[in-house]
């Protein structure tokens, strides 16, 4: 990451935090009283080949004491109604800002892979994550839908690793890798506001 990104994510998560701050605190006395603890979902990411980090998000499931793999289909039933209001409107990813805060995370880059899949695809994610990981980014904006309506139809979750390995990480990658080669302050700006866009559009 550049310094001249850093001061970018840096900068706008601070202002973002001062204006999100009051609606987060109100979305966590919501999730209290509709869903009780825990209120966030804590989940190893990677941020590197080699370095992990955790990713803070607002809880939409119901707890299970091991979740492993990608959210398809078979993990549907999970979903509380307050978590699919939530997902809908991507406010269940607030929490991030802290993520961006310490560095984990850009506001602009690749979407951050689980370790399996990391360690199951090394020549792949070694060029993607060459970019720092982000909140959002082109192969967020042109094909997160699509890949919701793919894993949805899942039914189990070896069906959902098959749909995801063979179909989701390559396509993702080769939107991510044309990021990378194209990545400016304008381009970030442009996916940024792409992204609020689209979260208007849902609305």
């Amino acid at each position: 990451m550049t310094w001249r990104k850093r001061i970018f994510d840096l900068f706008f998560a601070s202002l973002l935090l001062i204006v999100v701050a009051p609606i987060l605190l109100g979305l966590l006395v919501w999730l209290l009283v509709k869903e009780g603890r825990p209120l966030f979902h804590v989940a190893e990411r990677m941020k590197t080949p080699e370095q992990s980090f955790d990713l803070w998000k607002l809880r939409t499931m119901t707890v299970v004491e091991e979740d492993q793999g990608v959210s398809g289909g078979n993990k549907s039933a999970r979903i509380t109604p307050t978590g699919a209001w939530l997902r809908a409107r991507r406010l269940d990813e607030f929490p991030q800002i802290w993520n961006i805060l310490r560095g984990d995370l850009s506001f602009v880059g690749p979407r951050p892979p689980l370790r399996e899949y990391v360690e199951r695809f090394p020549d792949i994610y070694a060029e993607v994550l060459k970019c720092r990981p982000g909140v959002t980014g082109l192969a967020t904006i042109r094909f997160h839908k699509h890949e919701e309506r793919l894993l949805s139809r899942c039914e189990t979750p070896e069906e959902t690793d098959r749909v995801y390995s063979l179909v989701c990480v390559p396509r993702k990658a080769k939107l991510d890798l044309i990021y990378q080669r194209n990545q400016s302050a304008c381009y970030d700006f442009d996916l940024v506001f792409q992204t609020v866009g689209n979260l208007f559009k849902r609305g």
